[in-house]
C-alpha cells in the first residue's frame, strides 16, 4: 500500500492543474496497480485535498485580499462573487448526475474517449479562439465568469479535465492564456473542495482504519508535487500554447484504446 500511496500522490500532484485530467490518470494508474472499487475512489478523492491546499498556498496573498474584500466591498469582492458565479453551474449539474458518473464513467474506456475529445477541442480552440482581450484574471467580466462556469461542466466526464474545460472556456471568451490559467486555479478551490467533500461523505465508510497513514503520505506528496506543478505551469503558459498537452492526451488515449482492444 505504500507504493500505491506514493504513486497516487505523485500522479495527483502532477496532473491536477494541467489540462490532462487528474481523475483520468488516477483511474488508469489505479487500474494498473489493481487498486479499484469504492475504497480506491474514496482514496483518490481524499488526496485531492493536498492539491487544493497547494493552490491556496500559491495564491494565499490574493486569496486573503479577496476574503477581506468580500466584507469591505470593491474589486476584490466583485472578483470573489465572479468565482462563486462560475462555480454554480458545475455545483448544480454535479449534484444531479454525480451518481451516474460514478457508476458509469469511472473506467478506462470513458477516460480514453474523454482524453481524445479534449485533445481535439484544444487544437480547435487554439486555432479559432477570439482575440485575447482580457489579460488579467481580476478583470474578468460577469459574462465571462458564467460561461467559464458552464464550460467547467464538461469536466464531470472523467478524463476530460477540469483544468482543460475551464482554460478552454477562458480562451473561448477572450482571456489570454495566463489569465485563463489563473482563473482556472481560483475556480478550482470551491469546485474541488465541494466535490471532494461530497464524495467523501458518500464514500467515507469504504475506507479502512489503517488507511490514515497511507492517506497522509499521499496528501503530503500531492501537496508538494502540485505546488511545483502550479509554478511550472504558470511559467510555461507565458510563452507556449496548450498543443503539447493535446498531443500527450491523444497519445495516452490511443494507447489506452489499443490496450483495451487486445
Amino acid at each position: 500500500m505504500l507504493v500505491v500511496s506514493i504513486v497516487l500522490g505523485i500522479v495527483e500532484g502532477l496532473t491536477e492543474f494541467l489540462p490532462i485530467s487528474s481523475t483520468g490518470h488516477l483511474i488508469l494508474v489505479s487500474e494498473l496497480l489493481g487498486f479499484k472499487g469504492k475504497r480506491a475512489e474514496a482514496f483518490e478523492v481524499f488526496i485531492q485535498l493536498g492539491a487544493i491546499l497547494a493552490v491556496v498556498w500559491e495564491f494565499r496573498v490574493r486569496l486573503l485580499r479577496v476574503a477581506t474584500g468580500v466584507l469591505g466591498g470593491g474589486e476584490s469582492r466583485a472578483f470573489g462573487m465572479k468565482i462563486l458565479l462560475a462555480f454554480l453551474p458545475a455545483a448544480v449539474v454535479g449534484g444531479l448526475i454525480h451518481d451516474f458518473i460514478s457508476d458509469r464513467l469511472f473506467g478506462p474506456l470513458p477516460v480514453a474517449a474523454a482524453l481524445i475529445t479534449g485533445a481535439i477541442l484544444i487544437f480547435v480552440v487554439e486555432r479559432f479562439h477570439p482575440p485575447m482581450r482580457t489579460h488579467h484574471a481580476d478583470d474578468i467580466s460577469w459574462r465571462q465568469a458564467l460561461l467559464i462556469g458552464v464550460a467547467q461542466c464538461f469536466a464531470m466526464w472523467p478524463g476530460f479535465s477540469r483544468s482543460a474545460a475551464t482554460i478552454l472556456g477562458g480562451l473561448t471568451v477572450g482571456l489570454d492564456r495566463r489569465a485563463a490559467v489563473e482563473f482556472s486555479f481560483f475556480l478550482a478551490i470551491p469546485t474541488m473542495f465541494a466535490a471532494t467533500t461530497y464524495s467523501l461523505v458518500k464514500n467515507w465508510t469504504h475506507l479502512e482504519s489503517g488507511d490514515v497513514l497511507w492517506l497522509s503520505i499521499s496528501f503530503v506528496i500531492s501537496f508538494v508535487v502540485a505546488w511545483a506543478s502550479i509554478r511550472w505551469f504558470l511559467h510555461f503558459v507565458s510563452s507556449h500554447s496548450f498543443k503539447l498537452f493535446a498531443w500527450y492526451r491523444l497519445a495516452l488515449g490511443a494507447l489506452v484504446l489499443l490496450l483495451l482492444a487486445r
